[in-house]
């Protein structure tokens, strides 16, 4: 096989975005910072 050759491929599909995971990302996240935010003044408030 010639590998001075360019092959071309389709490109694969594209995945589907995932709106749930990104939801849990963020809810997981805000939940992270009130826990922060509480932690800081029960130590130092």
């Amino acid at each position: 096989m010639n590998d001075n050759v360019i092959q071309f491929r389709r490109p694969k599909p594209p995945r589907p975005p995932r709106p749930r995971l990104r939801k849990l990302a963020i809810a997981a996240g805000v939940l992270a910072l009130l826990v922060a935010v509480w932690g800081y003044f029960t130590l130092f408030g």
